[in-house]
């Protein structure tokens, strides 16, 4: 039996979906509604289901949301994240089926509608944290359970957004933390998620330090030249249509890349919305730079750092445990072109790796073999639409995520953030 679906929120993440739909997902589902408040980028959609000989999909604005829900056995949430929540929420009071882009949502009063919602209902909800399902990161998960390195006692890890797609978060809607949470929020999640899905336990204290240290007006970046525009005149607001573009590696030309340029610049006059702000212009609100310290109930202690401004685009982690060490580091891209793709996996001669290594005491270091598959995150992207399209099954991994899942990480970015504010260690119980 094949479950009509709803699109809500159509920019740029919304494809991985609806090509899914489209292709090797279709005999599971069909979109019966598209909903954003823009009709531009629900044209462009809908001209893609076109060329593919599909009937177009009905649009709606999303104050029609409730109508939206009528017709839709499950809806797919890829809108901005502040608006998670009240969607989420509405969709499971109405018994539809939840399918819902990370961070889950961006705050604990989000956290905890989703909750009481979740619990009253009978819909399912599942979170994608794509990052579960990327074969390297599977084997971690096997290996710690396999107790290759008995119990673990500590995990360090490093995450590193390069210049180009760290960059991004700061000419989007990213760069209001109102609208993200901030990368705390907006993106670790993806990491506190594997590391509480790796260890199978749950944060329960939580304290940070960050900055906005590279990017926004008073940046180190901006105070290393960068700050200057074209010709020596003041940076721009936007990139489109600035002295620099084209030189400025900092600029991002919308017009270089049709579908950005379809979904946002073409898109620009019903909404507003710019799509290619100047990471060193005004009115960034999040952090570039985060150190934090977590401690674990079953008290494993995680070392973590975020950084957006890194040359290279990566991350490493380490887990120390009573019979030895485990170590994974990853490098998507080691170099950052001007001017290159956003997306790390676009690019193909940037000397990426992944390396796994296992080292028991008294033993010399071994080298685990990662076995990817074809598409995103090495194979990881299929498998997530297998579970989501097709049901879990009986994964011994449980690489599904549900919604305790997405709280989980989410009041972790969120205990960051007020620590770093604070200056004081945030207990995750206070937040729920």
């Amino acid at each position: 039996m094949t479950r009509r679906h709803a699109v809500v929120g159509l920019g740029h993440r919304a494809q991985l979906y609806i090509d899914a739909l489209l292709g090797e997902w279709s005999d599971t589902g069909e979109i019966v509604a598209f909903c954003d408040p823009n009709q531009t980028r629900m044209a462009y959609h809908n001209d893609r289901i076109a060329a593919a000989g599909r009937a177009e999909v009905p649009t709606f604005h999303p104050d029609r949301y409730a109508e939206v829900l009528t017709l839709a056995d499950a809806v797919i949430i890829t809108t901005v994240d502040a608006r998670h929540a009240d969607h989420v929420c509405a969709a499971l009071d109405a018994g539809v089926d939840v399918i819902v882009e990370k961070p889950l949502t961006v705050d604990a009063e989000g956290c905890a509608r989703i909750a009481a919602a979740a619990e009253r209902s009978a819909a399912r909800l599942i979170v994608t944290f794509n990052y579960r399902y990327s074969p390297r990161n599977s084997a971690v998960r096997r290996l710690l359970a396999d107790g290759r390195i008995g119990r673990v006692t500590s995990v360090h890890f490093e995450w590193l957004l390069d210049t180009i797609h760290g960059a991004d978060y700061f000419r989007r809607w990213h760069r209001v933390k109102a609208n993200s949470g901030g990368l705390l929020v907006h993106k670790s999640t993806h990491h506190f998620d594997l590391v509480n899905w790796w260890l199978g336990s749950s944060p329960e204290t939580v304290f940070a330090q960050t900055g906005l240290r590279f990017y926004g007006p008073s940046g180190a970046g901006a105070g290393a030249g960068a700050g200057v525009g074209a010709a020596g005149l003041p940076r721009p607001a936007r990139a489109h249509g600035a002295p620099g573009l084209g030189t400025d590696p900092f600029l991002l030309d919308i017009t270089a890349d049709p579908r950005l340029k379809a979904l946002y610049l073409d898109a620009e006059h019903e909404d507003g919305y710019i799509r290619d702000r100047d990471v060193f212009s005004e009115g960034i609100d999040i952090d570039d730079t985060m150190s934090v310290l977590i401690r674990y109930a079953d008290r494993t202690t995680l070392t973590y750092s975020l950084t957006a401004y890194s040359p290279w685009e990566g991350y490493r982690v380490a887990f120390n445990g009573t019979r030895g060490r485990l170590e994974l580091e990853v490098c998507e891209r080691a170099w950052t072109p001007a001017h290159g793709a956003i997306d790390p996996s676009a690019l193909d001669d940037t000397g990426g790796f992944e390396r796994l290594t296992v080292q028991e005491h008294w033993q010399k270091a071994e080298e685990v073999p990662i076995v990817n598959g074809a598409g995103g995150h090495g194979g990881g992207d299929r498998l997530l639409l297998d579970d989501v399209f097709r049901g879990a099954g009986d994964d011994p991994l449980a690489r599904q995520a549900g919604y305790r899942d997405g709280i989980r990480s989410v009041l972790t970015g969120v205990a960051a953030d007020r620590s770093a504010r604070t200056g004081l260690p945030v207990s995750l119980s206070e937040l729920m």
